[in-house]
């Protein structure tokens, strides 16, 4: 530990520039999906009010629902084309230069959501939402791969693992300003929205300071000269001619290999191990019932008879208990290595939702259960973040060369990216109760005709000519 210490007083300044990059990078992601749980509430409600004053009428409640999952739906569907595109901007103008862009595009984002009550407009949301989507696609890929190639080897697990320590702060900030005590509250949930621009324009005055990647330097740009300097100001004065030596045999290696698309990278053989670790890795997150903890989270604080007002504070609980224990992975991944933590972390994970699924089922019998249930939460939590959390984002980003790592990154990058706003989407949708439930069958039968009949009604909402004739079913009691 002692060593430990001593090499992060010799990076320093290496922290300081993957602090500004964490701010920037998937600190934002965690807390643009997180965020807009506390949020719901206050923006259906403005949606109705800014529909009321427009046209005279209160919206149906299947359409408020249609409109609210477009606006949740926008940030996947930003998400995956700036994934997309982040592959070939990283590979053409370099990791600083994306990051930089990518702030200005968060500005504008959050300009739009900021600015949207006071222009009542909730399209102007929905661009909002759009906007950081992209934001989001390009800073996630863009923070792994520059964190990944600024880091020593004796660090290397460290760094990497930083991606995942700022996801979870971004998490934890959300939950923290997400209090009514705070910004969750109906006249400054625009303001928490805004909260991501602020941070953006953080990264975008201080980025600058700081260099490209060496590896991207001397590969890419073919910048020797350049690429000592990098080394020098991110790692402090020192000899390190090895580290140089080993970026000029890998460059030798793959002077003759280009940066692969997604074609050349599915027809070559040489990468289907990498490509199989990784799907098994992204498998292994996605089924690890994490999402289901998270789902039923509040559910089981309710069971356990906590009041109803210190839920969002339990909550907030377990999001730093997963901060503490991914800062706590970060430190000891190097000296126990990937595999030990992958393994023991989810053998921990499946022994507690073994004895979690025990607590449930006798929760009934035995009220002493249900806080066994609480407990354990806090223990599968404390698990994922010391295995898991931290070790995937550090094997995803060693085992790919730099030919590759620009396609299979951002193919990672997308699938989680995917992943956690469907899970946000179906979190917020299965929350909402429709007026007017039919039977099974019924539902069945119209299930198509109810959603094109939501369509067409908001689609004629907009029109300015039936500004005055909105349907009877929508109009006010």
């Amino acid at each position: 530990m002692a060593g430990f210490l001593s090499d992060l007083v010799q990076y320093r300044k290496l922290l300081l520039m993957i602090l500004v990059l964490g701010i920037g990078g998937t600190h934002l992601s965690g807390f643009q999906i997180s965020v807009i749980n506390y949020t719901s509430p206050y923006i259906q409600k403005f949606i109705n009010e800014t529909w009321l004053e427009r046209y005279g009428s209160v919206l149906h409640q299947e359409t408020l629902t249609l409109l609210w999952s477009f606006i949740v739906s926008m940030y996947c569907v930003g998400g995956m084309l700036g994934c997309l595109c982040s592959g070939y901007l990283t590979a053409k103008y370099g990791k600083k230069k994306c990051l930089l862009f990518n702030d200005v595009v968060l500005i504008v984002a959050v300009l739009h959501t900021g600015f949207s009550k006071r222009a009542k407009s909730f399209e102007m949301i929905l661009v909002g939402r759009f906007l950081e989507g992209i934001g989001a696609g390009i800073h996630t890929n863009a923070h792994v791969q520059y964190a990944g190639e600024i880091s020593p080897k004796k660090l290397r697990g460290f760094i990497n693992v930083t991606t995942s320590v700022f996801l979870a702060l971004g998490k934890a900030v959300a939950r923290i300003l997400g209090l009514r005590d705070l910004l969750g509250a109906e006249d400054t949930w625009n303001v928490l929205l805004s909260f991501s621009g602020m941070v953006a324009l953080i990264q975008l005055l201080f980025l600058p300071f700081f260099p490209e990647s060496p590896p991207y330097l001397l590969m890419q740009k073919g910048d020797k000269p350049g690429c000592l300097k990098a080394m020098k100001q991110l790692w402090g004065e020192g000899n390190y001619q090895t580290e140089y030596d080993d970026l000029m045999k890998e460059k030798s290696v793959t002077k003759s290999t280009k940066i692969m698309n997604v074609l050349q990278v599915l027809k070559e053989p040489s990468v289907y191990p990498q490509l199989s670790t990784m799907l098994l890795l992204l498998l292994s997150l996605q089924l690890c019932g994490l999402s289901a903890i998270t789902f039923y989270t509040s559910e089981i604080f309710k069971t356990a008879n906590l009041q109803e007002s210190i839920i969002p504070y339990v909550s907030l609980g377990v999001a730093i208990c997963e901060l503490i224990s991914v800062i706590f992975c970060s430190s000891i991944i190097d000296r126990f290595g990937r595999r030990i933590l992958l393994w023991g972390g989810y053998l921990l994970m499946a022994l507690i939702l073994l004895l979690l699924e025990t607590s449930l089922l006798l929760s009934d019998q035995f009220l002493w259960m249900r806080y066994c249930s609480v407990i354990l939460i806090f223990l599968f939590i404390i698990a994922y973040g010391i295995g898991p959390a931290g070790a995937v984002a550090s094997v995803m980003n060693e085992i790919f060369t730099l030919s590759t790592r620009c396609f299979l990154v951002l193919f990672a990058s997308s699938s989680l990216l995917g992943s956690w706003s469907s899970q946000r989407f179906s979190s917020i949708c299965s929350s909402q109760k429709l007026k007017g439930s039919q039977p099974l069958k019924s539902q069945k039968n119209s299930k198509h005709a109810n959603l094109r009949r939501n369509i067409i009604r908001l689609w004629r909402r907009m029109l300015p000519k039936n500004k005055h004739s909105a349907p009877s079913s929508d109009r006010p009691q």
